[in-house]
């Protein structure tokens, strides 16, 4: 386990300074940052002058030092939107995306687990069940925002549809509204904050939940038929034990790959989700970037979130071969 552990931590330091290559790369000749900066109507002096102070008129191979010299210092240039540090901006950010990742993942294998639990009974409801789910989650993020805001806040005024709490901005270390709530002991705060998640959540997690589902169902459909889950039954156990303690284990292969690969679905899914709910993080902002041509910003989210989903993919590969030791002979 320590040497598959350690290959997949090496692997995963190479990715990551491909990643960072990319970005570069991308923010030097994916647009003109000195022109951004002073506008189109600056001089070629001025012009001049800011790339010599930025150091873009040095070679290529001087810039990419000099950028991880920077980035080592957490020096990420300035935003054009703002005209603030992007460090700073960043810092404000993190803590709602995350916040919202963590949920929309929590919400997901919730999702997958309930429906597959579903799937494997035998109930005339159940087909109708799948089919009302699998045209759901076949809708894009989107459209199940826009319809969870006409029906839940719309027409039932049950949950709210804009920010991240009506109490003003949190006080707490963290910066997750939810947790710092709690940790504080204001309740009604957390159960706000908690309120004005549920629905840019859901409206990210469904689809990948589905998804979740179906391979869990047809997972736990396999080991319940399986010749250890009668040995299980014929030994006394109940149907719930062997659920747990055979099917769920058995299952969860497949399902953790399949996991891994929807954390970038659900990334692409929060940039939407963020814009329609106005939930002040780091899609909404690089929505923001984007429309700006600011290419700092624009890069250096780009490679946060990158980053994000190749460790969470790293992360589910080491537990897989926890659950699955055939992974690590491979």
């Amino acid at each position: 386990m320590l040497r598959f552990t350690v290959r997949r931590i090496a692997s995963l330091i190479v990715v990551l300074f491909a990643l960072l290559v990319l970005v570069f790369l991308i923010s030097r000749y994916g647009g003109d940052p000195v022109r951004g900066y002073l506008g189109a109507n600056a001089s070629a002096d001025a012009v001049a002058a800011m790339r010599t102070r930025l150091g873009l008129d040095q070679p290529i191979w001087v810039q990419f030092a000099d950028y991880l010299s920077r980035l080592a210092r957490l020096d990420l240039g300035t935003s054009l939107a703002t005209r603030r540090p992007v460090a700073a901006e960043l810092a404000q950010r993190i803590p709602a995306t995350a916040e919202l990742a963590l949920w929309t993942v929590f919400f997901s294998v919730l999702i997958g687990i309930l429906l597959a639990r579903v799937y494997t009974l035998k109930s005339r409801f159940s087909g109708i069940l799948r089919l009302i789910l699998f045209s759901a989650a076949s809708a894009p993020a989107f459209l199940i925002a826009t319809g969870g805001v006409l029906i839940f806040f719309v027409q039932l005024h049950w949950l709210p549809v804009s920010g991240r709490t009506g109490y003003g901005p949190s006080t707490g270390l963290s910066g997750m509204y939810v947790l710092d709530g709690l940790l504080t002991g204001n309740l009604p705060y957390a159960m706000d904050a908690l309120r004005h998640l549920i629905l840019p959540a859901l409206a990210a997690s469904l689809g990948p939940g589905v998804a979740l589902a179906r391979v869990l169902a047809d997972g736990l459909s396999t080991s319940l038929r399986s010749a250890y889950a009668r040995t299980a039954r014929s030994l006394g156990e109940t149907e719930s034990a062997v659920l747990r303690r055979h099917g769920l284990r058995n299952a969860a292969s497949p399902a953790l790959s399949l996991l891994g690969v929807q954390v970038g679905m659900m990334l692409s899914s929060l940039v939407v989700v963020e814009q329609i709910f106005s939930w002040n993080g780091l899609g909404q902002f690089l929505v923001r970037a984007i429309g700006g041509a600011d290419t700092a910003t624009v890069a250096t989210i780009s490679l946060l979130l990158g980053a994000f989903y190749v460790v969470v993919n790293a992360l589910v590969d080491i537990a897989l071969a926890v659950v699955d030791p055939r992974v690590r002979l491979s």
